[in-house]
Order: structure tokens, then sequence, then C-alpha cells
């Protein structure tokens, strides 16, 4: 295996497929492991019912938010990243980020 190789790339045919079925919003997390190999995993935008489930997991663990909201949006890639400890934290570092709201303001009347 080649250091260039990226374990779970997706191909072009299928980010296009999952972009179809999700609002046209896909995230590429990516890895790199000790051995310099590196690791994809593909999440669609999280809904509100994926949030509200990360919220009341993270009620109990902390690192349960962004596990949980890893396993609800989850699309695809190299599954290791869910199963070892250290592509895992590294990945899970990077989830919350794919949180994106819009801006509101509040205004007394």
């Amino acid at each position: 295996m080649s250091k260039t190789e990226i374990i779970g790339q997706a191909t072009p045919e299928q980010i296009q497929e999952w972009k179809g079925k999700n609002g046209g919003v896909i995230f590429k997390i990516t890895v790199t492991d000790k051995e310099e190999k590196k690791h994809v995993c593909y999440l669609r935008k999280p809904r509100r019912k994926d949030i509200s489930a990360a919220s009341v997991a993270a009620r109990v663990d902390q690192l349960k938010f962004n596990e949980t909201l890893m396993r609800q949006c989850w699309l695809g890639g190299d599954p290791e990243i869910r199963t070892d400890d250290d592509l895992f934290l590294a990945a899970s570092g990077q989830v919350a980020d794919i949180v994106e709201v819009a801006e509101a303001e509040l205004e007394k009347l």
C-alpha cells in the first residue's frame, strides 16, 4: 500500500449520488494515521433530529455528541474510522463543524 492511497475514498459518481440525495451538501473528513496512511469518511449535513439525538447522548458523555452525529450522518468511507480510537478521535474533532446554523437576531419590542 502506497502512502498516497486514500482508504475509503468514494468515486465521483458516488459523491454525486450522495449530493443528490442530501441537498447537495456532503462533508469529507480526512484522517492521517501514524503510518501516514490517509483514511476518509463522508457525512451528510445533520438534520434537526440528528442534532437532537446527539444532544441527548451528550448529557451522559460529551464524546457521544460527536459519535452520535457521525453515526447518524455517515454516508460512507473507511469503517475503521468508527472503530479505531485514534482515527475516531481525530475525525470526531471535526464533526461539530458540520453543524451549520444561520444567524438570527432577537429584538425586544
